[in-house]
Order: C-alpha cells, then structure tokens, then sequence
C-alpha cells in the first residue's frame, strides 16, 4: 500500500511538470490550448525508437537494488578517473564487466517479449555473470597473462570466446542488429584472411586493439565523465531553461514554435549526446505547438528531429564529439570549436529559413507579446545555469584534460545549482543524475566494445588499406566520387549507433580514408561525423524522424524524408569543407588581411547560397515560386556555397535574376511582396 502511494505520488509529481514545461512553452499562458504528450506517450516513444530506453521495470527492493547499482557504477566511473591509477586493461575490463552485469538486468532479450515487472529471466542473470566474469578474468589474471607475454591457453581462450559472444549479444539488445551484422562481417574476414581462430580471439580479447580497445578506452576516461557531465547538468533546469529563451527570441516571429524548436534543439543537442531522446525530450513540447499554429505534422516533426540531430555538431560541446576529435587527432580542443562554428551555424541557417519559408507559404504567424517570457528577466534569473557550460569550455581551451574538465564541471553544475531552491541539486536529484548518467552510459560502452572488435580486425588485417584502395578504384580516382562513397559508409556504419561510439567508428574506419583522399585531417574527421550523424534522419532507419513522428501521429517515412530535405545543408557542407578547408577558419585564415578578406567574403556568399537552397527547395522566395525559378534558385544556392570567383559570380546573377523575376512580377500583378 505504502508503495502505492509513493508511485502515485511520483506519478502525479511528473504530470504536474509535464504541464509546467507545457505552461512554458505557451509562454506562460495557462489558457494557450494545445495537444499535449504525456509521460507515459514519451516513454513509449523512446522505448520503441531508443534501444538504451527499452529497459525492464522494476517496483519496490528490486527497483532500489538496480538503482544503487547504477549509482555505484557512476561513482565508480568518476573515481577510477579522478582518484585511482589503474592499468589500461583493468581499468576498461572492469568497466565494461560491470556494463555487461547490469545491461543485462535491464534490457530484454527482444522488444517484442512481454515485460513483466520485477522479473529478470534465469538465462539473462546467467549471462551477466558469466560476461562480467570473462572480463574479470582478465582483470584478476592481468599481470599472469602478461608475464607469459603472448603464450595464451586453453582457458584464456575460452573465456576470450565468452566475452566476445556476449558482447555480440548485449550490443544486439542495447544497441541494434546494424553495428552487430557489421562486426560480424569484420570478424569473417578476418577468418577469410588466413588467421587462425586462437590469434583472431586472443588479439580481440587481450589487447588494447580489439574489445578493450582504443573505443572502450574512450568511453572509460571521456564519454562517461561528459555523460555524468550532462546528466547533472539536466537536474539543474537547464534543459527548461532552454526552452524557455529559445521562446523569448524567436517566439514573436513567423511560425515562432518551429524557430524555438531550431533554436532549443540546438542547445540541448548539444550536451544530450542523443539525436532521438533529444529529438522527443523537446519534441514532445514543441511538436504539439508547431501542429497547433498550422505546421503540418510530418514538417513539425522533422523540424524537430533536424534540429536536435544538428544539435551534436554544434560547437563548443558537440555531443562530446569535440573531446574525442581532440584526443584522437591530436588537434587543440580550441581549433576544432572554432571549426565546427561556421558549418554548424550554416547548418541551422538553413533549418531556420526553410521553417521561415514555409511559415511565409502558409502565412502562419508568431505568438503574442504577451504570450511570450521577457529575455532580460530569464537571464536575469536563470543565466547562471549556463556557467557550468562555460567552466568546461575554459578549462578545454586552458589545456586541461577532458576528464578533469568535466570533473570540475560536474562541481561547477553542484555548485551554482544552490543559486535558486527550484534550481538546486538535493541529494535525491543528485542520485538521479548519477543513476541516469549510468543508464546513458551503458548503450555507449557496448556500442565501444563492438567497435573495439571492427578496429581490432582493422588493425589485425590491414583491411583499412584495402577499403581506401577499394573506394578509389570504384571511384575512378575522382574526389568527389570517392568522397560520395564515404558518405554512403558512414551513414549505413552511422545507422542505429549512439552518436559518441558512431564518432569513434568513423574516426577509426572511414577518416583515414578521406586523408587518403587529400583531405586534411581536421576536415577529414568533420566530413565523416557529419555524415555518421546525419544517419539518424536519413531513411530508411532515421531513427530521430521515427521518434518525432510517433509524437506527431505522422507518416514515418514522409516525416524522415522531409527531416533530410529540411538538413539538405548536413549533405552539402561537408563537400564544401572536404573540398575547401578554409571554411573551418583554421589559423592561416587569418593570418594576413588577404587572406581575411577572403574568408569573410566566402561567409557572405555561403549564407547567400543557403537563402537560395532554402527558398528553392521549400518554393518560397518572395511569393510562391514557379518549378523553374526553384530550379535556378538551388543551383545558384550550390555555386554559391562552392568557394570560387567564378562560380560564386554565376551564382549571384542566377539568385538576383529570380529575386527580379519575383519581385517585378507581383508587382506587375498587383499582390503583395513579402518580405523574406
């Protein structure tokens, strides 16, 4: 009975904030009727499109069991990170034994089995004891299994075989059938190869290049101190926070929800970390405004999901991206923000003014005033929620590890959440933010863990070599041929997979390719993130336009095919930094008055060439657009956004003839020109 209560208690605890955060959005005005989502819909959501949602359940002592459980692996995180010395390979053993444990206590063997609560089956308690055993079997057996320096036996090999399989299996539950087909494959060639099955087992289980590898090792000192980072931060209101000046800015504006959605997606994306939870965290908010003001469904819902995709690369966090490029490339913390700026902007540029157009198109308006929050007081009241963000791009830019920059940022979070008491951090939240940073961190782990095995057959076979000679013959030797069959990999490796482990397989698979190619690194690395993230609109998984689509009762196909029209720039601008890396504003940009005239003038004609793709592909300029002038627009829009005198010359005169076209036209016929 007593649990009971305490379930209804909560129960109503999460409607009353679900309403409060749909208040908000309204700005504020409890009257402002719309359709709303409710926490049970959210849940259900992410548990049929976010594999690391579709948990069990669990009531009372088992609940508190898992919980704690949860919590001690967080801790355990952060201390094996800030406090204890441990060697690489107990260290990320003991990591991802723990994951294995609790993974499978929480995710069933398919989505499809009844989930009854309390009740893990015998089989799966079975398999996560055996799985955290085969890895502390290393861990216990470290120094042995060194000293014998290569010389493995029968046992190491059988318990090697262990956790390999149960690897396969606890990413197939957590993290999709995609990334476990294509390991597969890695591992069959590597039999096709010639290695025997002794040196293929031992070489992914013993060394830093197979499961305990470069992706594991990772997630161990980076991933998880960011994700614990974003976890807390989200108990201190920021995500509200978010939402609310997104309303204050654009609210006013032609079809105002869309643009708030743009501009709110953009700023949790970026410390989310997850293109779908994103996409209906906020989704289920802005979606049900955008239908109310005269979005159709499939457009509210593939605005979202755009938006909260782009959400990853945008600057200074990238999802935790921006950590990892850094560590991997070697490149200053510093310089890839400062890269990632310029295209992250024209990428949402080009979201923005497709929702202006389309609002233009249906002549849909913004809110009131009066339905909006003042911007000055929300900053005034609320703006040192945004401290912690600044503290870790500090201490980045300052030369500090990302692991104890997020350290210090997870105390920065603590501390300025004691500013307001609807702010603060009390030991419950704190224990929330700990477990749930567990459970954000368990997809990720797995997901390293299986790319580990595609690195470690990469590094075993030298197959790396063979691809980048393979895709250069099959494009002929052409660049832009070679760099479309990138894209094609990275988006089908990118299906499914947690946007941190996605980065972490294209860096390791497709980004020497593109260097191959001529592309410097920095570029490189960009080219295939971007195509890696973009995975999750793209059909035929486009799992973030699935998500929004189930919260706007939409088509999820038409829905996932308008998301990629909407991130039309996510397919254009890494051609344009591949091809021309001066738009990643390196140091040599700068470095004479030349060379800084040139680049402003490329911004000018980047974002002209955006206006002009924009309006082309949504049929809206000045009034509604006839096929041809969509046609001239879009193709002035692309030489435009290719940096060139001459194609940058054809394009201007192409867009100002349509500009003249639509302009003299209306008013030739008497209707009004609005403006765009």
């Amino acid at each position: 009975m007593a649990e009971e209560k305490k379930k209804g208690r909560k129960d109503a605890e999460m409607k009353k904030s679900l309403e409060d955060k749909q208040v908000a959005m309204s700005g504020g005005n409890e009257s402002s009727e719309f359709e709303t989502v409710s926490e049970e819909q959210v849940k259900a959501v992410l548990a049929q499109y976010d594999r690391e949602s579709n948990t069990r359940e669990f009531t009372g002592i088992p609940k508190y069991i898992v919980r704690y459980l949860l919590v001690g692996f967080s801790l355990y995180g952060i201390l094996a990170n800030v406090v204890f010395t441990l060697p690489e390979q107990i260290k990320r053993a003991s990591f991802i034994g723990i994951v294995i444990f609790i993974a499978f206590l929480l995710f069933p063997a398919s989505k499809k089995i009844k989930k009854r609560v309390n009740r893990v089956p015998w089989y799966d308690l079975a398999l996560g004891i055996v799985g955290f055993c085969a890895f502390f079997y290393l861990v216990v057996n470290f120094r042995t299994i060194a000293d014998r320096a290569g010389l493995f036996t029968q046992t190491d090999l059988i318990w090697g075989v262990i956790g390999i399989l149960i690897v396969l299996e606890i990413c197939r539950r957590a993290v999709g059938l995609p990334i476990v087909v294509v390991v597969s494959c890695f591992i069959a060639f590597a039999f096709y190869s010639g290695f025997s099955f002794k040196r293929l087992v031992t070489h992914l289980s013993y060394t830093l290049e197979g499961v305990i590898g470069i992706p594991l090792g990772v997630c161990t000192t980076f991933i998880v101190m960011f994700i614990m980072f974003g976890a807390f931060l989200e108990k201190t209101g920021v995500g509200q926070f978010f939402i609310d000046v997104s309303n204050a800015i654009a609210g006013f504006a032609s079809g105002g929800p869309a643009k708030v959605a743009v501009i709110a997606s953009a700023m949790e994306g970026m410390v989310s970390g997850s293109s779908v939870s994103n996409t209906v965290g906020s989704g289920s908010f802005t979606i049900p405004m955008m239908k109310k003001i005269g979005y159709k469904p499939e457009f509210a819902a593939a605005v979202e999901a755009a938006a909260s995709t782009g959400g990853q690369i945008m600057p200074p966090i990238m999802g935790a991206a921006a950590f990892l490029m850094a560590e991997i490339t070697g490149i200053p913390y510093s310089n890839i923000v400062i890269a990632a700026f310029l295209p992250a902007v024209l990428y949402f540029t080009g979201i923005f003014l497709m929702i202006h157009f389309e609002a233009k198109k249906l002549g849909l308006r913004g809110m009131t005033k009066e339905e909006l929050p003042n911007f000055w007081k929300l900053l005034f009241t609320k703006g040192f929620l945004l401290i912690p963000l600044f503290v870790i791009m500090y201490l980045m830019m300052s030369g500090s590890t990302p692991t104890m920059a997020a350290f210090w940022s997870i105390v920065s979070a603590i501390a300025v959440s004691m500013v307001r008491k609807d702010t603060r951090l009390t030991p419950k939240k704190a224990v929330d933010a700990l477990e749930n940073g567990a459970r954000n961190t368990l997809g990720v782990a797995i997901a390293c863990s299986a790319a580990g095995i595609i690195i470690g057959v990469v590094t075993l076979t030298g197959v790396g070599l063979d691809l980048a000679t393979g895709l250069l013959t099959l494009s002929g030797g052409i660049t832009i041929l070679a760099l479309f069959f990138t894209m094609l990999a990275c988006i089908v490796l990118g299906m499914g997979v947690p946007t941190t482990a996605n980065y972490v397989i294209m860096a390791t698979i497709t980004a020497p390719i593109v260097v191959k190619l001529g592309v410097p690194l920095m570029a490189a690395h960009m080219f295939v993130f971007y195509f890696g993230i973009v995975a999750d609109i793209t059909p035929p998984v486009a799992l973030a336009a699935y998500a929004g689509a189930a919260i706007a009762h939409s088509n999820p196909l038409n829905t996932a095919i308008t998301a990629t029209r909407l991130a039309i720039a996510a397919f254009i601008i890494p051609y344009m930094f591949a091809l021309n890396p001066a738009i990643l504003l390196g140091p040599q940009s700068f470095s004479t008055v030349a060379s800084t005239l040139q680049v402003l003038f490329m911004i000018i004609t980047s974002f002209v060439g955006m206006v002009a793709v924009s309006a082309g592909m949504e049929g809206y300029l000045l009034k509604k657009m006839r096929v041809w002038e969509r046609i001239l627009a879009i193709a002035a829009g692309l030489l435009l956004i290719d940096p060139g005198l001459a194609t940058d010359l054809i394009g201007f005169s192409l867009i100002a003839l349509v500009i003249v076209v639509q302009y003299y036209g209306s008013r030739s016929k008497g209707q009004p020109v609005t403006a765009a």
